[in-house]
């Protein structure tokens, strides 16, 4: 895996640069008697507003953010099993899709909602297209940005 910040860079070249959208990551050591472990945490924001943040964020079936994990079986135990690069090898899937595959393609690896996200602010994704996501998406955070995005385009 890439180092984070050319992971993140290449994620910046193809969101919405209109719409100040801001993904980070952060690893944080869990010290015990017995081991360390490290957990990761990512958070997106726009502008000043924190729209997602893992490991406290989770968005279920209906687009609203749940704070809870157990529904996803490769981090159940989590904090005490974790796989620092989840979030970052989906990152890596989504900007590898090609653009003609970005609306259909299921992530199946995407227990977040992220991808929702992600097409949300996706530059490569036009105001005809964004019209059509609004009206499947029911993430939270997804709506908050293809708002943004409708609103900025209606006064361009």
């Amino acid at each position: 895996m890439k180092r984070w910040s050319k992971l993140q860079k290449e994620l910046y070249l193809i969101i919405d640069p209109k719409i100040d959208f801001q993904i980070h990551c952060a690893v944080y050591p869990m010290r015990s008697d017995r081991a360390t472990s490290f957990c990761p945490r990512y958070w997106i924001t726009i502008g000043k507003e924190i729209i997602f943040d893992y490991p406290k964020d989770f968005v279920d079936k209906d687009g609203h953010v749940s704070h809870h994990h157990a529904h996803i079986p490769q981090i159940a135990d989590y904090p005490y099993y974790c796989d620092i690069s989840f979030i970052s090898n989906l990152i890596r899937e989504y900007i590898d899709t090609p653009v003609s595959d970005i609306l259909t393609r299921r992530f199946e690896d995407d227990y977040w909602g992220l991808t929702d996200i992600f097409r949300a602010a996706d530059k490569r994704i036009g105001q005809r297209r964004l019209e059509i996501l609004r009206d499947s998406i029911k993430n939270q955070a997804a709506q908050k940005i293809l708002e943004l995005r409708v609103n900025k385009q209606k006064t361009s």
